[in-house]
């Protein structure tokens, strides 16, 4: 797995780049880079535990996207002002939505399976 690190790295930087491109489209629904941070979640928390277990992968991401979303409902001055910059209200988001617990849902796990098919096929293909 650690040979496929360099390729989750241009991934991630692909993702980011989605990510924000999303969220500077006015035609482009919210939920979608909710669901590009999730996905870019999971490819993060890839990079670090590379070894671990692709479910295992897909539940601490979600989590993390979980935690931040609840966060959300929490508002005392240090974090309102946090989110009140760029990179805060990238990582922290502004409000709390349920829209975003499910497109967070359906990114983790759409990166979850996206993954294991591409691995699939890499392993399928070394066998031969």
């Amino acid at each position: 797995m650690k040979k496929y690190r360099p390729y989750y790295f241009v991934l991630l930087l692909f993702i980011i780049l989605l990510g924000i491109m999303s969220r500077k489209n006015d035609l482009i629904p919210l939920c979608t880079g909710d669901f590009l941070y999730a996905f870019m979640m999971y490819i993060v928390i890839r990079i670090i535990l590379i070894d671990k277990k692709s479910i295992q992968i897909a539940i601490i991401s979600l989590l993390i996207c979980y935690t931040i979303e609840f966060s959300q409902l929490y508002h005392a001055n240090w974090i309102n002002e946090l989110r009140n910059t760029l990179l805060g209200r990238y990582t922290l988001g502004q409000g709390f939505l349920w829209t975003d617990i499910f497109a967070y849902t359906c990114g983790s796990f759409s990166a979850f399976y996206i993954e294991r098919i591409i691995l699939k096929r890499a392993s399928n293909q070394v066998s031969e």
